[in-house]
């Protein structure tokens, strides 16, 4: 449980730094998502799930 809370606190981290340093950058990806569609928005987060898992599952063996 530990490691989870250390995880989501990095998460936080990568995510506030990331808008601290490039707002304008942000603001524009942001507005750029709207044009993907669904379909492409949830098959690329299938994606990096499966890769988070994969990452997951090798470290903890």
């Amino acid at each position: 449980m530990k490691e989870l809370i250390i995880a989501f606190g990095l998460f936080l981290f990568i995510e506030g730094i990331l808008y601290a340093i490039f707002p304008a950058k942000m603001k524009s990806m942001l507005k750029k998502l709207e044009l993907i569609s669904d379909g492409q928005l949830r098959i690329g987060g299938l994606i990096f799930m499966i890769i988070g898992f994969v990452i997951i599952y090798f470290k903890m063996n």
